[in-house]
């Protein structure tokens, strides 16, 4: 199985044989679904925090004696019945999300994933990105011309998430020539997840012989 790959000038620079293993899977929504879901969950940082009645400042005093006004007993203005009292099962952040994962699971939901992309004509093989400096201005006029090749049109106009970028190792010239733009991210290949790939259109591999290794692993 062959994919072209092209230079930053949006260029042919030769082919590359991809694994089936990789990117020949058969679609399996329900477990990326799945894997994705407690993946959010694993992410979330609990923020609303709502007052037990033991916690809301006041009412220490009973409002009023037990027998004899008529009205209904009380032993606290702070009850959850009362205006400005606490709160009966009200979310807190101490609440733990996190959820266990499978290795095996969530590595076979990332392959299927890149095999569906693939196999959508949103995975783009970049032989490498060069520049001698961070310049947006340099980063801008590859994404045009990235954006020149049959299936990749929207890199040049899709306003957010339009693609995600690996390198094979980390590099600060072309993580800051692509930071001022909110629709591309840069990470290094080894960093990408079934999440990061879903919130993307598309994923442009730098130099995929070595990235594909680091996946192989």
């Amino acid at each position: 199985m062959d994919a072209p790959i092209y230079n930053q000038q949006g260029q042919s620079a030769g082919k590359i044989t991809l694994p089936k293993g990789i990117f020949d899977l058969n679609w399996n929504a329900d477990l990326v679904h799945e894997i994705i879901r407690l993946m959010n969950s694993n992410s979330r940082s609990p923020v609303a925090h709502a007052k037990t009645r033991g916690e809301v400042r006041g009412g220490g005093k009973k409002p009023w004696q037990q027998k004899g006004t008529g009205r209904a007993r009380h032993g606290s203005s702070r009850s959850p019945i009362w205006v400005g009292g606490g709160t009966t099962h009200g979310p807190r952040n101490e609440k733990n999300f996190e959820r266990k994962i499978n290795k095996k699971a969530r590595s076979k939901a990332l392959l299927t994933i890149l095999s569906r992309k693939f196999k959508d004509g949103e995975v783009l093989f970049i032989d490498s990105f060069s520049f001698n400096a961070p310049k947006a201005k340099e980063a801008k006029t590859i994404l045009t011309s990235l954006s020149k090749i049959k299936g990749y049109e929207k890199l040049a106009t899709k306003k957010v998430n339009t693609a995600m970028i690996t390198m094979d190792k980390k590099s600060d010239s072309v993580s800051k020539s692509f930071r001022n733009f909110g629709n591309i991210s840069v990470e290094e290949f080894r960093n990408i997840n079934p999440v990061s790939l879903m919130n993307h259109t598309y994923l442009i591999i730098s130099n995929p012989a070595e990235s594909l290794k680091t996946l192989a692993k």
